[in-house]
């Protein structure tokens, strides 16, 4: 597996790199310090599977690098690696189409599981931020994708209704499946289906729903 790190921090880069390595023993890290560096890099290595990135480094202008890169290469899955840890930067990371958002200060336990998630082909973002913000009252709102209406909400069952609120607070298919007592496979059918009924067009479309909808109602999600 080919992966780029983008952090203009050396000691992030390595840190990173040790616990993909010990993840994935034949991974292949490629390394950047500057968003002009990363963009060649992915030039270059068209065969890159997964790319971590900052937003705060030189050349890369936050959500405006980071659409730019998500514009040039749409086929790349992109986890956000950032010092920012609140709702908003987590939900506008949503709305350009990341799989994964890891604050810098999650311990290594924490690290370790979400770049799991995201090499196992998952998506991972940060349930404590989710949850506290929630409890908050947090009244960010999604600017994209559209809200479904009330109505499409009221056609799930049960089941794509305790899937969809799980997700909203940040679980992996394979923590929801874990929870639910279901397999792994069952939890992305009840996913697939509750998307088609929302008209939720992807995998980040149906994350940045469910994270709205637990930020509007609170931890448990909408009942």
């Amino acid at each position: 597996m080919k992966v780029l790190i983008a952090d203009d921090h050396w000691m992030v880069r390595e840190s990173l790199k040790q616990v993909m390595r010990r993840l994935r023993q034949t991974l292949d890290a490629l390394e950047a310090e500057t968003f002009d560096e990363a963009i060649a890099t992915l030039l270059a290595h068209p065969d890159i599977d997964l790319v971590l990135v900052d937003l705060v480094m030189p050349g890369f202008d936050a959500f405006a690098g980071l659409q730019r890169m998500r514009e040039q290469f749409p086929n790349v899955p992109v986890v956000v690696v950032s010092v920012h840890e609140d709702l908003e930067h987590v939900l506008r990371s949503v709305e350009h189409g990341v799989i994964g958002y890891i604050p810098k200060s999650a311990d290594g336990p924490e690290i370790e599981r979400a770049l799991e998630r995201v090499l196992a082909g998952e998506v991972s973002f940060p349930r404590r931020v989710i949850e506290r913000s929630a409890g908050a009252g947090n009244p960010r709102a999604p600017a994209e994708p559209p809200t479904p209406p009330p109505s499409a909400y009221d056609s799930l069952t049960n089941r794509e209704r305790d899937v969809l609120s799980l997700l909203g607070r940040g679980y992996s298919v394979k923590r929801i499946a874990e929870d639910l007592d279901l397999s792994s496979q069952t939890v992305r059918v009840h996913l697939s289906n509750l998307m088609k009924r929302l008209g939720l067009r992807d995998r980040s479309a149906a994350i940045h729903y469910a994270i709205s909808l637990a930020n509007e109602t609170g931890p448990a999600g909408r009942t």
